[in-house]
């Protein structure tokens, strides 16, 4: 099965120049911990909860702070055509519940999750992901 299969096509996004309020606006409706970041219709980073209040609130940045000062820019993410396996695995080595994925041209085409993979998967593949994501420790980058 393939990650276009599954994934979840309309992605709630923030710019560069957005400010962290707004990000934590749309993670608040969008009842989400991470939001891609865009330029155009190109993905350039990841905005997570954890960023706004890590590099954020306890680094002294106010909620005008622009989401390009707090958002992680080396991110991971999944290719439309990858298969979930292989993508589940991603998740569970990176720690991660949920990938951005880009098409052929690397615009951003949506977003993959444990809930995806839980709902349209085995139990294996969910699973799997869920393993990597539940275990203590490492770097929670997006």
């Amino acid at each position: 099965m393939k990650v276009r299969e599954v994934m979840t096509r309309d992605v709630q996004t923030v710019r560069s120049d957005q400010t962290a309020r707004d990000a934590a606006n749309f993670m608040l409706a969008s009842d989400s911990g991470s939001i891609p970041v865009i330029d155009g219709d190109r993905l350039i980073g990841m905005i997570t909860d954890r960023d706004i209040a890590v590099r954020g609130v306890a680094k002294g940045n106010g909620p005008d702070t622009p989401v390009r000062e707090l958002m992680t820019n080396d991110i991971i993410c999944a290719r439309e055509n990858d298969d979930v396996e292989e993508v589940a695995s991603k998740m569970s080595r990176a720690q991660v519940r949920r990938l951005p994925v880009v098409d052929a041209q690397e615009k951003l085409c949506g977003i993959i999750s444990l809930g995806d993979l839980s709902r349209e998967t085995d139990e294996q593949t969910a699973g799997q992901a869920l393993e990597g994501v539940s275990q203590p420790g490492g770097q929670h980058q997006q």
